[in-house]
């Protein structure tokens, strides 16, 4: 089996020592990952490394390992847990391809599109036994937490299969959902760091809650870079979840308008937008609609709540690199 190369850190390191042992760290990690998908069947192996190879960010292990910062960064268990957070991630993708019919996944061929959705869903459970596998090392408590972790998850997938309820905010589910599918998994990640580094009960708090709010942020951001960019500033063709009828946060705020003037793009915001004329004009209007200066806005404040959270941590380069991915979050909306 051939070393694999340590990816690049998803966050801006500012401090090079902290660079340099991150990046050692995660090349364990990597070593750890290849070795969690063997399979006895070469097949499910193949087909297990098909997304973890497909260039993935690494963020969730990563995020473990700088929490682990504010203790002992090499405290047993530390690599295992971020194992754990990224087995769950990528069994996660497996499964979301198959309900979302998706064709690509992370500009490669998704599982279901290159074999079936039998072998994709298969795939999923086979990553979830095995990031199960790993937690079960961690102890009894990392159990009950991947477990609560796992049920968020799941329901936030059910909320977004299901959609809102004839008397729910459509907002304030799609928040849900956002919270549920992507918030949770980052949330435990910057828990399980400061947890198995020995942090104090303080700082895990912090981090727990500081994990969950820049992973809604960095989701909903994206949301705003789907409408706003011009290029391929978002990694995928501007305006594609408008054009799939994919609810985010610019489209649902701007929804709510009763003003007489957005009576035009409320109208295409229910046509068929796979029309490319129809969808130029879509996100035309919805660029120039004062729902992405709100959507904003929104991100924004959960950057700078999140930001506020790191004050219980000691100074130092991980506090200064959280504190700096928060307000990366912040301004790439811009």
């Amino acid at each position: 089996m051939s070393t694999p190369a340590a990816p690049s850190l998803a966050m801006p390191i500012l401090d090079e020592h902290l660079e340099e042992r991150l990046r050692a760290r995660m090349l364990e990690v990597e070593q750890a990952l290849e070795e969690a998908v063997q399979s006895e069947a070469q097949f499910v192996t193949d087909a297990a490394r098909h997304l973890m190879h497909a260039g993935g960010k690494r963020f969730r292990p990563l995020l473990v390992l700088l929490a682990a910062e504010t203790g002992d960064p090499y405290a047993d268990g530390i690599v295992t847990a971020a194992c754990v957070v990224e087995l769950t991630h990528l069994a996660s993708l497996y499964h979301d391809d198959v309900m979302d019919e998706a064709d690509l996944r992370r500009g490669a061929e998704s599982a279901n599109a290159r074999w079936d959705n039998l072998v994709a869903i298969l795939t999923g459970d086979f990553l979830f036994s095995k990031s199960s596998e790993f937690t079960a090392r961690l102890g009894s408590e990392a159990v009950r937490i991947q477990a609560e972790t796992f049920t968020r998850l799941v329901e936030g997938q059910i909320l977004e299969t299901l959609g809102p309820g004839e008397d729910e905010d459509p907002l304030d589910h799609y928040l849900r959902v956002v919270a549920g599918k992507t918030g949770s998994l980052i949330a435990t990640s910057a828990r399980y760091g400061a947890r198995f580094a020995g942090a104090s009960a303080e700082v895990e708090a912090a981090l727990t809650e500081y994990g969950e709010k820049v992973g809604t942020a960095f989701q909903l951001s994206d949301d705003i870079l789907d409408i706003a960019s011009e290029s391929e500033e978002s990694g995928k063709t501007p305006g594609t979840d408008l054009r799939e009828g994919v609810p985010t946060l610019p489209v649902l705020i701007a929804r709510r308008s009763t003003d007489p003037a957005d009576v035009r793009l409320l109208e295409l915001l229910d046509a068929d937008l796979t029309d490319d004329a129809l969808h130029a004009e879509a996100l035309d209007l919805l660029r120039k609609h004062p729902a992405m200066d709100e959507a904003r806005s929104y991100v924004l404040a959960r950057a700078d709540e999140a930001r506020e959270l790191l004050k219980v941590l000691p100074q130092g380069a991980a506090r200064d690199a959280l504190d700096a991915f928060a307000a990366v979050i912040a301004t790439r909306t811009a």
